[in-house]
């Protein structure tokens, strides 16, 4: 049975858990790959007696609130253990089973050096700043990267997590102490503070590779869960304004050891509109009333932070490229119910730039910052949508909204959210 990955194709905050978690009674494993902390799904879960529960999950999977699912964090993610065993202890006390968690013994641990890094780092940078959450996770890739890097399968021996504590912190107390004014850590704290959760999660670790590829050998069903989304992963996001991390397929693979000959469907969620948090260009940004609009028929406030998101039409532009870069099957369109109410819709089909039109992403940082959208207006719809579930019940402005989007965006429509719950949802064509 081949693997499947959910992919976010903008800025993030797509709704990739309420995907994960609509495909979740027809999976086996759900697997976080990348990311830690720094990025949050909401999911709503809609009970029998009409009762909806939401849960705000940060670097647990989304599978974890389906039962019988079992729940991995990938070798790509890095984890901070506190806030793991917080979320842990949060489900299990509404009920929610996480014993079948599993962690990969290769992924890393964010150090309380790492948060400090992150803080300190970012107040330094002043109006060249990146937006980061302050959680540590650059710091900690970057660790990673340069080798000095604290893993989960290091807490496990003493003198190991010792020596690598007292080399990372020779070069890290320097650059507190000496360049920001800060403070310096103690190794015997650092050690004393992560072996503290050793106990705990020894029964959580394995090689989750190997895990993995025999779930897939059994013929069983494996969905690969991005954090962050295609325009901030390291590598083909808006740099430097991106993550510290493989948001893309490909970073489903060495993110989580199944190989790219592994993977038969990629899904990438799309956002009926366009949203960012953080820094960064974002060329169909509204600074306006219909901005403001968005954002509260949205609800669009970071899950993780709190932070107001940035909110924008449409950008078929991104869409396409998303689609380009990680080889999209299947898009899932959210939130088609927030726009109901507009009496016209924009689209941006391409970008002006110095007076060149551009149909695909500018292939340079500069004529991003300067793309001027050039929009395409289709006609809006007043009815409510959240009970539409087939795509003759939508009206036929809003079928007429999706079938251009689709047009626009290279890969075909196979599921639309008309609503925050589990059922709000319209299936055009079966992800599984």
């Amino acid at each position: 049975m081949p693997a499947i990955a959910i992919i976010g194709a903008q800025w993030g905050d797509e709704g990739k858990g309420k995907a994960t978690d609509l495909l979740g009674s027809n999976v086996d494993y759900v697997v976080k790959f990348n990311g830690g902390n720094n990025a949050g799904h909401t999911v709503v879960v809609s009970q029998e007696d009409g009762h909806s529960e939401k849960y705000a999950l940060h670097l647990l999977p989304s599978g974890i609130l389906t039962p019988g699912v079992t729940p991995v964090i990938g070798n790509g993610v890095v984890i901070d253990l506190s806030v793991l065993f917080e979320e842990i202890d949060g489900l299990n006390a509404r009920g929610v089973d996480t014993s079948l968690l599993r962690v990969s013994a290769n992924a890393h641990v964010i150090a309380d050096y790492n948060r400090q890094l992150d803080k300190v780092t970012e107040r330094f940078l002043g109006s060249r700043r990146i937006g980061t959450t302050g959680r540590g996770i650059g710091p900690t890739y970057a660790d990673k990267i340069n080798r000095i890097g604290i893993r989960v399968q290091d807490l496990f021996d003493e003198k190991i997590l010792q020596a690598k504590v007292e080399g990372a912190l020779e070069l890290k107390n320097q650059i507190l102490t000496k360049i920001y004014n800060r403070r310096g850590f103690t190794v015997d704290a650092v050690v004393e503070e992560l072996r503290s959760y050793a106990a705990r999660l020894a029964p959580m670790v394995c090689d989750t590779g190997l895990l993995l590829n025999q779930a897939l050998d059994r013929d069983e069903v494996v969905l690969l869960e991005a954090g962050q989304a295609t325009l901030l992963d390291v590598d083909h996001g808006t740099y430097p304004f991106v993550t510290s991390s493989s948001a893309t397929a490909g970073g489903a693979c060495t993110g989580s050891g199944i190989p790219p000959t592994r993977l038969d469907q990629i899904i990438a969620i799309v956002k009926a509109y366009t949203t960012r948090v953080g820094e960064g260009p974002f060329p169909t940004e509204l600074l306006d009333d219909q901005g403001e609009f968005l954002r509260k028929a949205g609800w669009e406030y970071g899950t993780t932070t709190g932070r107001p998101r940035r909110c924008g039409w449409f950008d078929a532009v991104i869409a396409r490229y998303a689609a380009r870069v990680n080889g999209v099957t299947d898009f899932v369109l959210t939130k088609l119910d927030v726009l109901t109410g507009l009496e016209q819709v924009p689209v941006c089909v391409a970008y002006d730039v110095d007076g060149v039109r551009h149909d695909e992403m500018p292939v340079n940082q500069t004529d991003f910052h300067h793309a001027v959208p050039i929009y395409e207006y289709l006609p809006g719809w007043w009815e409510d949508i959240s009970k539409a579930r087939t795509f003759e019940d939508l009206p036929a402005n809003a079928q007429a909204y999706v079938k251009r989007v689709e047009e626009l965006s290279g890969a075909r429509i196979s599921v639309i959210g008309v609503g925050p719950g589990r059922h709000e949802t319209v299936v055009v064509h079966p992800l599984i």
